[in-house]
């Protein structure tokens, strides 16, 4: 499976935290699978990184299953999952970021004549993403988003993840984390399904953040009352978007051979050009689609009009095979006539073809294909006298 490695999903459980991280983003656009998830698709303000977010509802089972959609839906370069949780430390403040450096399953075990013995499930962060976020948290930016005065602290330790709120410091759960789990800073619902698709998914990166938004100790109820939630999911929301950022740019996303900017692959830094009998090449570039040949002779002229045919034809099916929403479709077979209108004009006008290829080029950046071909077709167009 390729990677879309200008593209990180961002998921969250609830529709504050939610919110939070759309306030984040910039050029929206719905994407919706076919068995009715909804996606929202845009850009980290003018960045080269894109995210693509979604609403997976409380509890591990269907943050497992709604991740591994949307991995399948969008192969991003990673995973983050936002939200709030209640803090384990006392030296963790409402307000803190948590970053998990470890999740851990607390509910797994196995009952016995003489208790309950744990059998732990945990799943560190990946070593690249974890220097990443280090790296972001050291920096002092990434604050720039939030209101004058707030300064939260980044934490890096393992969260609990089960099935239950959290709200008592005595209670039969709590003294099984703290028996079992001690090294935990946070407790919450969600991210061990996270983790668990993403292992299953050839150990796609993985990277859970949270607010503190409670102290998990029965303070829950006065804490949503000064309104650390929304508070906390925001300050969740502004380090994950930077921590995407960083992680586009200096990860393996960043990385010659990866994407452009539109999220289409780009050409690698070494080719190696063969041609025997009485063959030539020209100039290779990476993958050329259809019709579209880059530094063809004057015996092979370009046919920009079969290219555009060939990529209608390529859209049609992406739009048949659900990678296209509807409005999507509409808008970029609309740009497609304009295309094709310039093309079949007596004297094409090179700049008029460029803005209109690379408005389509936005509507079709998710799907990789249709962003390979496309950028191709851009390629002979700039080439043009």
């Amino acid at each position: 499976m390729s990677t879309n490695s200008g593209l990180v999903v961002i998921l969250t459980a609830l529709n504050l935290e939610y919110e939070a991280v759309r306030d984040q983003l910039t050029d929206l656009q719905v994407r919706r699978h076919p068995a009715g998830t909804r996606f929202e698709v845009g850009r980290i303000d003018q960045s080269d990184c894109r995210v693509a977010l979604g609403l997976v509802g409380k509890g591990n089972h269907p943050a497992a299953v709604l991740a591994e959609r949307a991995m399948a839906e969008f192969s991003p370069a990673a995973v983050l999952f936002v939200g709030v949780a209640g803090g384990l430390w006392p030296n963790i403040q409402l307000g803190d970021v948590v970053v998990a450096s470890k999740i851990y399953a607390y509910h797994g075990g196995t009952s016995e004549d003489d208790g309950l013995k744990a059998r732990p499930k945990a799943w560190e962060i990946p070593h690249e993403a974890d220097q990443i976020a280090h790296h972001v948290a050291r920096s002092a930016t990434w604050r720039g988003g939030l209101p004058a005065g707030s300064a939260p602290v980044v934490h890096f330790g393992p969260i609990a993840a089960g099935e239950v709120v959290q709200d008592s410091g005595i209670s039969e759960q709590a003294q099984w984390i703290r028996q079992h789990y001690n090294d935990a800073v946070a407790v919450e619902m969600e991210a061990a399904g996270v983790a668990q698709a993403g292992h299953l998914n050839r150990a796609l990166p993985v990277v859970v953040i949270r607010g503190i938004s409670d102290h998990a100790d029965g303070s829950k109820v006065a804490s949503d009352g000064q309104h650390w939630q929304p508070r906390a999911a925001r300050h969740a929301a502004t380090f994950a978007t930077a921590l995407a950022q960083e992680l586009i740019n200096d990860g393996p996303a960043g990385q010659p051979g990866s994407a452009d900017r539109d999220g289409s692959p780009t050409m690698r830094m070494s080719n190696r050009n063969i041609a025997t009998g009485n063959a030539r090449v020209g100039v290779q570039a990476g993958q050329i689609y259809g019709n579209v040949t880059v530094g063809a002779g004057a015996e092979r002229p370009i046919d920009l009009a079969a290219s555009i045919a060939d990529l209608r034809t390529h859209l049609k099916q992406a739009h048949l095979d659900g990678q296209l929403d509807e409005e999507t479709y509409a808008a970029a077979e609309s740009e497609l006539d304009a295309a094709t209108e310039c093309v079949s004009a007596a004297t094409p006008k090179k700049g008029g073809l460029l803005v209109v290829l690379k408005r389509l080029r936005g509507l079709v950046a998710d799907v990789t294909e249709l962003a390979a071909r496309l950028a191709s077709i851009i390629a002979v167009v700039q080439g043009m006298s």
